[in-house]
């Protein structure tokens, strides 16, 4: 497993931009959401209890441990961020119109992230590898932990090694063209 220094340079690589970072901080709450409410309206029986759970808990639990494994005070974070998002989507999977607004609202936010990568005239990190979408949201919480002055070497280190990727990038774009 990608340690949480690899895993953050990699995503910073093309996240340098501040422009980029304001509209992913709207967009990946929203797109977050929206799978939320989806996940809300699969629902299961647990046991013989009478009792429902749905995919979202699991889904939220095993993303949690692995957040875990990668670095305890950014999961924490996630934490406190995913709980209301789990309440709120469960809510609105309820209603009637569930999942017709939680495809508004992931739209919506897909929109933000696309502008976003155009001011930072780069591909998004999912499109080399799928995990990063499991690291955009820790990567939001740890700009957030960043911006509080909390975990300063952290940040240096990823810094740093995000900006040496992005050069290794711009060469080898530079090189083909």
């Amino acid at each position: 497993m990608k340690t949480i220094v690899e895993q953050l340079s990699t995503y910073k690589s093309v996240h340098l931009d501040a422009d980029n970072i304001k509209t992913h901080f709207i967009g990946v709450p929203t797109i977050i959401w929206s799978i939320f409410v989806w996940f809300s309206m699969l629902r299961f029986p647990v046991g013989e209890t009478g009792m429902e759970l749905s995919f979202g808990y699991v889904f939220a639990a095993v993303v949690l441990i692995y957040y875990v494994l990668l670095h305890l005070g950014l999961a924490i974070g996630m934490v406190l961020f995913i709980a209301p998002v789990i309440y709120s989507a469960n809510l609105v999977a309820q209603t009637l119109y569930g999942g017709w607004i939680a495809l508004a609202v992931f739209v919506f936010g897909w929109v933000f992230q696309l502008v976003g990568h155009k001011f930072e005239k780069a591909k998004p990190a999912f499109i080399d590898d799928l995990n990063q979408l499991l690291i955009g949201p820790l990567f939001l919480m740890a700009e957030i932990f960043f911006a509080l002055g909390l975990l300063k070497n952290l940040e240096n280190e990823i810094t740093g090694k995000a900006i040496a990727i992005r050069q290794q990038f711009d060469e080898a774009k530079e090189a083909k063209s």
